[in-house]
């Protein structure tokens, strides 16, 4: 019987140069990504160090693409929604979203509570994942999608308060500020004082501000940089679990918190 010997492909110079136009094309999306704001032309030529007509080609196929888009009046780039999709999928089926949602999974058994990890992606809470605790009555909040106003939430507070002081100031002045309960804060003077009291008390508390009978409390996930990249929750009924009690859960969630930081690069 003779054996087959299986041969590569030899990559010449051609596919060579083509595998380095490619990844020097997703330089591009780096600088956005870690810009965390609008870029100019200007800059991604500067910091990519492409030629003008590649750079004009990669932003192109980038922005048909919905990786990338402009911002209003076309003078910088801003990350597309694909993009953002993108990055919360690989956030979600890394394999350390197995691990994160392990120690989410044995904080609601320890505490018998719904416990959630959340990011702010363009000025949205987004839920990366959630864990309900086994009680017949349940809040139902998407995960992806549209995401949750920020203002009336305890994570999207905590997120809001640790951002750095032009960002947060940016996207208070965008935010609407809706009412969704009697208890919502809609004046952006009260929810700045509020802002910084969480900074001072490290964690954000939701009183019944997003809906009616239910409290929330979200403390801080930081990665090995000491940067505030994510918040874990714990949140129920009022009428099982008043705000007070809530907030004895701190110490259980900071923990968990430590424990999840770590998982993050």
């Amino acid at each position: 019987m003779t054996s087959r010997v299986l041969s590569l492909p030899v990559e010449t110079p051609e596919i060579a140069g083509e595998t380095s136009s490619t990844l020097k094309a997703f330089a591009v999306l780096e600088v956005l990504v870690r810009a965390g704001r609008a870029v100019t032309l200007s800059e991604l030529m500067q910091a990519t160090e492409l030629p003008k007509p590649t750079l004009h080609r990669a932003l192109a196929l980038f922005e048909e693409a919905g990786f990338l888009a402009r911002e209003p009046g076309g003078r910088a780039y801003i990350i597309g929604e694909r993009l953002s999709r993108f990055a919360l999928d690989v956030l979600r089926s890394d394999g350390a979203a197995a691990e994160r949602r392990t120690i989410l999974r044995r904080v609601v058994s320890e505490i018998s509570e719904t416990c959630n990890l959340a990011v702010l992606k363009k000025g949205a809470l987004i839920y990366l994942d959630r864990i309900e605790a086994p009680w017949p009555l349940r809040l139902h909040v998407p995960e992806g999608g549209g995401g949750l106003p920020p203002h009336c939430c305890a994570s999207g507070k905590l997120l809001l308060a640790h951002l750095a002081a032009p960002e947060r100031q940016r996207l208070l002045g965008l935010m609407p500020l809706e009412r969704f309960t009697e208890r919502t804060i809609t004046d952006r003077a009260v929810l700045e004082s509020e802002l910084d009291r969480i900074v001072s008390v490290g964690y954000a508390v939701d009183n019944e501000e997003y809906v009616l009978g239910v409290a929330c409390v979200a403390v801080p996930v930081r990665n090995r940089h000491g940067d505030v990249i994510a918040a874990i929750a714990v949140q129920g009924a009022t009428a099982r679990l008043p705000l007070m009690r809530a907030i004895e859960f701190i110490p259980r969630l900071q923990a968990a918190a430590t424990e999840i930081g770590a998982t993050f690069g």
